[in-house]
């Protein structure tokens, strides 16, 4: 169990980190179009995000795959710019009643099998192959928890500005796309490979 722990807690610090930004914004994008009435649909978001990453997290900890580390951190980055580019190209309509099952919901998906090849970037820092198993399952735990803890900020924040300040929603999907987009577009300059 003690190891179990410890596998959890590099999860769960595995996002909770500011080393982190890149996969706090890309949940941020995913999460800005949904208030906390909407948790129902935030959590199938979620959990597409989470079968992505699984499944190239296990694939690379299993060493079935491999890819280049300077090629996957600069792909993370343009996935955040996809997913806020798709936040900005929906209409109001969109923004306020999001479709039954949106294209973001795709995006998580795959963008998911990216983040989770740098997830086991990390993950493969620290492991050998004895245990793989029952540490995969911890880290991927205690990255499913920080993820939750970032998906309730996120619509913590959204309350904030939608309901309580009476922004439109529109509004603020747009002002904070527009930001994570900012801030995506310069990390992948920052991290062009060379």
């Amino acid at each position: 169990m003690q190891e179990f722990n410890l596998y959890f807690r590099i999860g769960t610090e595995h996002i909770l980190t500011w080393q982190a930004l890149d996969h706090i914004l890309f949940i941020a994008a995913l999460c800005l179009r949904y208030l906390a009435k909407d948790w129902r649909k935030v959590i199938v978001l979620v959990t597409a995000f989470t079968i992505g990453h699984s499944i190239t997290l296990a694939l690379s900890a299993a060493g079935a795959i491999h890819f280049a580390t300077r090629w996957i951190e600069f792909l993370i980055p343009l996935t955040i710019v996809a997913t806020a580019w798709n936040n900005l190209a929906q209409g109001s309509e969109g923004v306020e009643h999001p479709a039954r099952l949106p294209l973001i919901y795709f995006f998580a998906l795959f963008f998911g099998l990216i983040h989770g090849l740098a997830y086991a970037n990390t993950f493969l820092s620290l492991e050998g192959r004895e245990g793989l198993v029952w540490h995969l399952l911890a880290f991927n735990l205690g990255v499913e928890a920080a993820q939750l803890i970032v998906v309730a900020v996120i619509l913590f924040i959204s309350f904030i500005f939608v309901n309580a300040a009476r922004l439109r929603r529109v509004w603020w999907v747009r002002g904070a796309s527009i930001l994570i987009l900012a801030m995506s577009v310069r990390m992948a300059v920052e991290r062009w490979p060379k």
